[in-house]
C-alpha cells in the first residue's frame, strides 16, 4: 500500500459526509457510554504503513493530502481509537490528520530484530520526526495525551521548526531521570504504584500475563467517571497484543527510574531535556476535571510555555483519556492552537 495515494473521488465524498455526521454527533455528546451503548464509529476504512527510522509505522491518514497536517499521539495504555471522534472534526475543517500507533502498539513494528526495544522519551520523539520525514511533512500541528503529550512537548521544545502548534493534555510533561530520583510525598508516590510494580521482575511477568486486565484497571482508575463499555475497551486492547508491547512499557518506566540505560545516540537530546527547555510554539494545554492519573498542576508549568499560550479545563467528569472522553473540546483546542500560529 502506498500511504501517500489520494483517496478516490467517491471515497473522499463518503468520508467528508462521515466527518460532517461525526461532528454533529460529537457536538451532541454522543459517544461511548454505559454498557450496551454503541461503540463510536471508526473514521478510517483502512490503515497505512510506512518505513520511518527504526520503525515500520502503522497509522491512519485522513483528509485531503494538501490539507494542513495534524499529528495525533496516543498514550499508555491507549491507542489510535482515542482520536476516532476527534479526527473527523479536524478533517471537516480541511486538515490532513495522521494518527500513528506508537512503538510497541498495533501494527507498528521494529524494522530490525537488533534494534533495542527502547521506551525512553527521546526515542518516541525521534519516531515522530522520522514519520514526518518519511511522509514529506516539513511542519505539523501536534497534539496528544499521556505518552503522546510528552512526545509532542519534546518535539515542540527541541524541534520547534517542525511543530506549527501544540496541544498537550496535562501540560508540560518533559522529564529527567535526575528529577525522578527525588522522592515525592507519600500520596504522590502512591499514585505511581504501577511504575514501582514494573520495576520488579514480578511486575514484568504480571504485565505480560495480565496486560488486558491490567490496562483495563488503569483505564478505570485514570478516568473514574468514564463509563466506557467492554466493546470500546476491547477495540483498543487489541493494540496491546504487540510482540514488543511489554518490553517497551517496562523499559519506559524502568528508564525513568534510572534502572536501565537508554541508547547513547539519544544522550545529547536527553541532556537538553534534563534542562527542562521552554516551549515557544503556540500551545493550548488541557486537563479533565476528573483525571485520576498522576498529573502536574497547571500553575506549576505555565511558565514553561513562552509563546502564545492558553489553558483549558474540561469539566463534566472528564478523566485522563481526554480526547476520547471529550472529543469536541479536544478538537476545538487543536483548531484554536493552529489559529494562534
Amino acid at each position: 500500500m502506498n500511504p501517500l495515494n489520494d483517496f478516490a473521488t467517491h471515497d473522499r465524498r463518503r468520508f467528508l459526509k462521515m466527518a460532517a455526521a461525526a461532528t454533529v454527533a460529537v457536538a451532541s455528546g454522543l459517544r461511548s457510554g454505559p454498557a450496551g451503548a454503541a461503540v463510536a464509529a471508526v473514521p478510517w476504512r483502512s490503515l497505512s504503513q510506512i518505513d520511518a527510522g527504526d520503525l515500520s509505522i502503522q497509522y491512519a491518514d485522513l483528509g485531503p493530502r494538501a490539507g494542513a497536517p495534524v499529528i495525533l499521539l496516543h498514550g499508555w495504555p491507549y491507542d489510535i481509537h482515542s482520536f476516532a471522534e476527534v479526527a473527523p472534526i479536524l478533517v471537516a475543517q480541511g486538515h490532513r490528520v495522521i494518527v500513528p500507533y506508537l512503538r510497541g502498539y498495533g501494527g507498528t513494528r521494529f524494522r530490525s530484530a537488533a534494534t533495542p526495544r527502547n521506551g525512553q522519551q527521546a526515542a518516541l520523539a525521534a519516531d515522530v520526526i522520522a514519520l514526518m520525514d518519511a511522509l514529506g511533512l516539513r511542519k505539523a500541528a501536534i497534539a496528544g495525551f499521556d505518552w503522546g503529550a510528552r512526545t509532542a512537548d519534546i518535539v515542540a521544545a527541541l524541534f520547534p521548526e517542525r511543530c506549527q502548534a501544540l496541544v498537550s493534555v496535562s501540560g508540560y510533561l518533559i522529564g529527567s531521570r535526575q528529577a525522578n530520583a527525588v522522592p515525592l510525598a507519600p500520596k504522590a508516590e502512591l499514585a505511581w504504584w504501577y511504575q514501582f510494580y514494573f520495576a520488579t521482575e514480578r511486575g514484568k511477568q504480571g504485565y505480560e500475563r495480565n496486560r488486558r486486565e491490567f490496562n483495563k484497571l488503569i483505564w478505570k482508575t485514570a478516568s473514574p467517571q468514564w463509563n466506557f463499555d467492554d466493546a470500546t475497551y476491547d477495540r483498543s486492547a487489541a493494540a496491546f497484543d504487540h510482540p514488543d508491547h511489554v518490553a517497551i512499557v517496562i523499559h519506559n518506566y524502568r528508564w525513568r527510574l534510572g534502572m536501565v540505560d537508554g541508547e547513547r545516540r539519544f544522550d545529547e537530546l536527553e541532556q537538553r531535556l534534563a534542562q527542562f527547555p521552554t516551549i515557544g510554539v503556540p500551545t493550548i494545554t488541557m486537563e479533565g476535571d476528573a483525571n485520576g492519573a498522576p498529573h502536574p498542576e497547571p500553575a506549576g508549568y505555565a511558565a514553561r510555555f513562552t509563546g502564545k499560550y492558553k489553558f483549558r479545563l474540561v469539566t463534566g467528569g472528564i478523566g485522563h483519556n481526554l480526547p476520547q472522553e471529550a472529543p469536541k473540546p479536544f478538537a476545538d483546542a487543536v483548531l484554536e492552537a493552529i489559529s494562534l500560529a
